[in-house]
């Protein structure tokens, strides 16, 4: 019994000094090539009204109550938004037809809030556009340090698993609406 007790301390030890040792910043990347023009792509992006159209989260959480801001395109547009799995808010800080937008989006639970970057460029390649969705961002501020560091590389993957079906909803909304 006594064996049995120091080895779970020990592990207990371990996923800790883990957790503090490990990154908790994180970066997302995802792209895809979209039969478009950056500007046929851009009516679906620079519009925050036109989201719900291809993005996952709707589909992912049904509690998601959307409110948008004075404005919803170019800089400036906002929106937040409530759900069962926590609340955030949206701001756009670049907009062009031609390269794509940047957006800083907050994750909030309750007085916590966590920050991150985000973009949408487009590249123009011949008869295509490639499309690249990024976030970079923190969770030490929305986690507790132990656990920021262990639950990053699954945050990665959660986030870039909406990000990959985000991209392929607006690829065929974009195609099949032309």
């Amino acid at each position: 019994m006594q064996k049995i007790l120091i080895g779970l301390v020990a592990l207990l030890v371990a996923v800790v000094v883990a957790g503090l040792v490990m990154p908790t910043t994180y970066a997302v990347e995802k792209e895809i090539t979209i039969d478009a023009t950056p500007a046929d792509i851009h009516a679906y992006v620079g519009d925050l009204k036109k989201w719900p159209e291809w993005t996952p989260w709707e589909q992912a959480d049904e509690t998601i109550e959307t409110t948008y801001g004075e404005t919803t395109t170019g800089v400036g547009a906002s929106q937040s938004w409530i759900s069962k799995d926590g609340d955030g808010e949206l701001k756009i800080t670049e907009c062009d037809a031609r390269t794509g937008i940047a957006y800083r989006m907050e994750f909030i639970m309750g007085d916590t809030r966590s920050p991150a970057e985000c973009a949408m460029t487009y590249t123009r390649e011949s008869d295509t556009t490639t499309v690249t969705w990024t976030m970079q961002g923190d969770a030490d501020g929305f986690m507790p340090p132990v656990v920021g560091g262990l639950m990053t590389p699954f945050l990665e993957g959660s986030i870039g698993g909406m990000f990959d079906q985000g991209l392929s909803n607006l690829k065929k909304k974009i195609e099949d609406d032309q």
